[in-house]
């Protein structure tokens, strides 16, 4: 079996999620987005998919990195050839970025399982087939009703829990929310979903990213005494020292890192530094399901968790696989959309949870995703 095209279509759905001007999602009136799918075929006939956003897939990228590493190369030679393009990087990184990487691994992960008629989870080596979901939240906004105040926080995370989940994180106000940042209003969210919720449901908080040592440092604190499992990305993650700091000088949990660059390799030196008691990983954030499971190993060796940043069915995967993957990521979520409605473009949702909050992993070869190509090919717009 080789590769013998590599084809991106690019087209239209609609949604409700509209962007700010910092890139953070917000309900809004139904308007129409470009959407991704990156197909990896073979001579036999066997394709691979893997949707992303269409920026990472431009036709020069395709054509210059990814089709010169893929074409006439055997699809299941997935480290080599994720090695491959990684060693394009150098000199590239601005044009093939890592989220480029992600994109083409999780394609030929898709192609193998589909060609072997197996689930990719089932592939790897499953270690469950349901994982429990913690609610994320969009962040804070200026919408009446939605999620302006403390108490808008609470009243919804009364409503996830009634609708099963067993953890939430909050996403807090960040600009352009017009006063943000502000660790008292994260600490008054915290506390007023801590109180609607009880004792007993875990929840998390990724706040604004670039708060100071010591603005983080109270927000941690504050945490502390609400009982919260995690403290996410409270400072630029460019400065790992701060962030060996601040794990240093509280008892929560620091997760991380999630935006910082350099794949498992960063995380190696996140680890070895001091500077996370809980390792994040992704399969957009590090290139892909490979160097993903390389950081979810990485953290078992050191006795560590590995939370997974994002949903979708590659992220779900990842979940399933090891022991030391405690939630999956389930949202965003706001008091102005319905989850559950699921995407134009995909016949069933990726990551259906029941009333008990567990999200079932699919039995469909591949990674899992029920594509609507017929939707895909009525939409298609130029790149």
């Amino acid at each position: 079996m080789r590769i013998v095209d590599v084809k991106v279509r690019v087209f239209l759905h609609t949604t409700l999620r509209h962007q700010d001007a910092a890139g953070h999602a917000h309900p809004g009136d139904p308007h129409k987005v470009r959407q991704g799918l990156l197909t990896i075929v073979t001579d036999q006939g066997q394709e691979g998919h893997c949707f992303g956003v269409p920026e990472v897939m431009r036709p020069h990228v395709i054509e210059k990195f990814v089709k010169t590493v893929l074409i006439g190369q055997d699809p299941f030679d997935r480290e080599r050839l994720w090695q491959e393009l990684a060693h394009w990087q150098r000199g590239s990184a601005a044009q093939l970025t890592d989220r480029t990487l992600a994109v083409v691994d999780t394609a030929l992960w898709d192609l193998a399982g589909r060609a072997l008629g197996v689930p990719v989870h089932k592939l790897i080596g499953a270690y469950r087939d349901k994982v429990p979901a913690y609610g994320s939240t969009m962040c804070g906004d200026e919408l009446e009703g939605g999620l302006a105040t403390p108490e808008d926080y609470g009243r919804f995370a009364e409503k996830l829990v009634k609708r099963g989940y067993k953890g939430i994180k909050l996403h807090t106000w960040m600009p352009p929310v017009s006063w943000a940042p502000d660790v008292k209003m994260d600490l008054r969210a915290c506390a007023a979903v801590r109180e609607a919720v009880g004792p007993d449901i875990a929840l998390m908080i990724d706040a604004f990213h670039w708060y100071s040592r010591t603005e983080a440092y109270e927000l941690g604190k504050g945490l502390q005494e609400l009982g919260y499992a995690w403290i996410e990305e409270p400072m630029d993650e460019q400065s790992m020292a701060s962030y060996a700091w601040l794990a240093d000088n509280l008892d929560i949990p620091v997760l991380g890192p999630e935006s910082a660059a350099g794949k498992h390799h960063a995380r190696a030196e996140w680890i070895k530094a001091g500077a996370c008691d809980i390792l994040r990983a992704g399969v957009h954030d590090v290139g892909g399901i490979s160097p993903s499971l390389k950081s979810i190993a990485l953290a078992d060796s050191f006795g560590m968790n590995c939370e997974i940043h994002g949903n979708g069915a590659p992220n779900l995967v990842l979940a399933a696989v090891a022991r030391n993957v405690r939630w999956y990521e389930r949202g965003l979520l706001h008091p102005f959309l319905e989850y559950d409605d699921g995407f134009e473009y995909l016949n069933t949702l990726p990551d259906p949870m029941d009333a008990e909050g567990f999200v079932h992993l699919s039995d469909k070869p591949g990674i899992g995703e029920d594509i609507n190509f017929d939707f895909i090919d009525d939409n298609l717009v130029a790149q």
